[in-house]
């Protein structure tokens, strides 16, 4: 397969990536006590831009000094100081020639270290399946949740707004809203975690609305030509790892068809395996029908790590950039490595993210 098309430079508006490959947003928590980004974390990042990714994004960071956080040593945008340091994060990606957007997360009900409150917030108070995890450090099962109220819902879109702010004051290329992975906003997404009996529960188009809401708000406050916006949405769960969306492809018509109305300028799909079919008795991957019906470029996720695999997401499978997790951790200089045709490296989870998942030593020496 010619593996070209992964080194062809892609616009998002006038923000030029100069390849198709992006390190997705994984969890490192190696912030310090109060969320402040570290020399280690510079480096980190600094070593994919080193390696020849397109374009980086960070992990998890949490937008506000109330229920956002999600872990301990999770980096925060929401305190002064905090996007001044992140700074030295994006220029050195910028000096290594890389792009860099920052996530911002929303906990919502799967909070495992929040050192600003005890409670948790979600869009209904349904006990969260599963246990939390314990490379995050995580243990036990999660807190029940209290209902958000509408007011703290509009709190939660300024926080998002002036995260984005802080975020674009830093110097960052733009930033991905953390829809995804039963945080704040899948939580509202999703049916099960969401038995709310007004406007924003009940329906997709119903469930589906804060998300759009949030987007809009960011959108209208910081997007531009030169500022990207785009959102990460997926399935799955880090509670609940097999959850699927009951209506199926009319549920990714309706909530793909409204997030590409909200001006976003971009969706980050992650599914398990990027290329298989979203639904049962479906040929047609999730991937496919973000693009075919939000009309945005698209990031897919999701074990393309095999060149093969990604080269057959940006021809054929919607894909207009494709993320990479593990590959990126087993290669920080995987872009580099096909490029020259060199052996790529086999992840090793147990020495990377195990007994707990921050930065280890030989990742950036």
């Amino acid at each position: 397969m010619d593996k070209n098309i992964l080194f062809q430079s892609f616009n998002i508006n006038n923000t030029e990536l100069k390849n198709r490959v992006a390190v997705a947003p994984m969890t490192r928590i190696s912030a310090d006590q109060e969320g402040f980004i570290t020399d280690r974390m510079i480096k980190y990042y600094r070593s994919f831009a080193e390696g020849g990714f397109g374009l980086i994004i960070t992990e998890g960071t949490y937008i506000d000094d109330e229920n956002s956080q999600t872990y301990q040593f999770q980096p925060g945008i929401a305190l002064d100081g905090q996007a001044k340091e992140w700074k030295k994060i994006v220029d050195a990606v910028h000096s290594e020639g890389g792009k860099i957007f920052m996530q911002l997360q929303h906990t919502g009900p799967l909070s495992q270290g929040n050192r600003f409150t005890e409670e948790t917030i979600a869009p209904s108070a349904v006990q969260p399946k599963g246990e939390q995890l314990k490379f995050y450090l995580g243990e036990g099962p999660f807190k029940r949740p209290r209902t958000i109220t509408k007011e703290e819902m509009v709190d939660v879109k300024y926080s998002f707004v002036e995260a984005a702010k802080k975020a674009k004051s830093a110097g960052f290329d733009g930033v991905e809203l953390h829809g995804a992975n039963g945080y704040l906003l899948d939580a509202f997404l999703t049916e099960y975690t969401n038995v709310r009996t007004d406007e924003y529960g009940g329906s997709t188009e119903n469930r589906v609305r804060f998300l759009v809401e949030v987007a809009n708000a960011v959108t209208e406050a910081v997007a531009d030509e030169q500022f990207i916006v785009g959102m990460r949405i997926s399935q799955s769960q880090v509670n609940d790892y097999f959850y699927k969306w009951s209506g199926k492809e009319v549920d990714a018509e309706i909530i793909f068809s409204a997030l590409g109305k909200s001006g976003l300028n971009y969706i980050h799909v992650t599914e398990f395996e990027a290329w298989q079919p979203a639904f049962e008795g479906s040929e047609t991957s999730l991937v496919s029908l973000a693009k075919k019906y939000s009309k945005l470029p698209i990031i897919a996720n999701g074990q393309l790590e095999n060149v093969d695999r990604a080269i057959e997401m940006l021809t054929d499978g919607g894909a207009d950039l494709v993320a990479l997790g593990k590959g990126a951790l087993a290669d920080h200089d995987w872009v580099k490595k096909v490029q020259q045709g060199e052996v790529l490296s086999t992840f090793n989870a147990e020495a990377t993210l195990h007994p707990i998942a921050n930065i280890k030593d030989f990742e950036i020496e």
